[in-house]
């Protein structure tokens, strides 16, 4: 019995150092395992770094490999930088009426949107809505995407050149780089909120006004004289009314009831 007991106790006490033990190797064992998938990553992270080094240095190889290049936005400031001491050559791709009010001397004009002159039903009936709002206050042609637009950039500027893209607000220069982009064009540069925001004398210009003011047109441009006009003759008739009251009325009595 008493052999019993001891030989328990030493059961008892030997499992747990056992076990311990187990413990130990096991840790022992999956640190080590982690050190090698650490080594293993830190590796390949490296070979990855070298490759993406080596690659930015050469854009050609980014068209090899499906990578599309970066567009880069500036303000005017950096945008003249550009022109000037870079070598880029300016696109404009407004449409024409724009173009013709005011452009940067020397650019290159291919409009991402033409003139809608179909002749079907809807295109007819969207057209009369149009110029009777859009193309009334805002002076904004109904236009239509310009199907040979590409060709015609190809035809003037090669896809190895810098090319600055201007347009009015921002967005058709937008949709103009992504499509120059998708065409092999490697480096594109926007001017941020487009022409309307440059200073005058930035650019040397050619037109009837400013480049920031090229894209006001329609009733809009007038609009502050209408409402002078209209203020006066309010003050005025206010003014009658108060110091005439008499011929006021008689005048009120001539107007024919409704």
């Amino acid at each position: 019995m008493g052999a019993f007991i001891l030989n328990s106790s030493f059961c008892m006490e030997t499992e747990p150092r056992e076990g311990a033990r187990n413990i130990e190797t096991n840790m022992s064992m999956a640190l080590a395992g982690m050190a090698t998938s650490s080594l293993t990553i830190s590796s390949s992270t490296s070979k990855f770094q070298k490759f993406g080094r080596n690659h930015t240095r050469r854009p050609n190889s980014w068209r090899k490999l499906g990578i599309r290049a970066e567009v880069n936005y500036v303000n005017a400031d950096e945008a003249k930088k550009l022109v000037a001491d870079e070598g880029y050559s300016v696109l404009d791709v407004r449409d024409k009426t724009q173009y013709d009010r005011a452009h940067i001397k020397s650019s290159y004009h291919v409009p991402l949107f033409i003139l809608n002159e179909d002749n079907d039903l809807g295109t007819f009936v969207k057209r009369t809505v149009h110029n009777n709002f859009s193309g009334l206050f805002f002076g904004i042609p109904f236009t239509k995407p310009n199907p040979e637009f590409l060709e015609s950039v190809k035809t003037q500027i090669s896809p190895e050149s810098k090319v600055l893209l201007v347009c009015q607000g921002g967005l058709r220069s937008t949709a103009a780089a992504n499509k120059l982009e998708q065409a092999g064009f490697q480096n594109i540069a926007c001017i941020t909120s487009g022409l309307q925001s440059v200073k005058p004398g930035t650019f040397d210009s050619e037109g009837s006004t400013e480049l920031q003011n090229a894209g006001k047109a329609g009733l809009i441009t007038i609009q502050g004289k209408i409402s002078a006009v209209l203020g006066t003759v309010l003050i005025c008739a206010y003014l009658f009314i108060t110091f005439f009251p008499d011929q006021a009325e008689k005048l009120l009595e001539l107007v024919p009831a409704g």
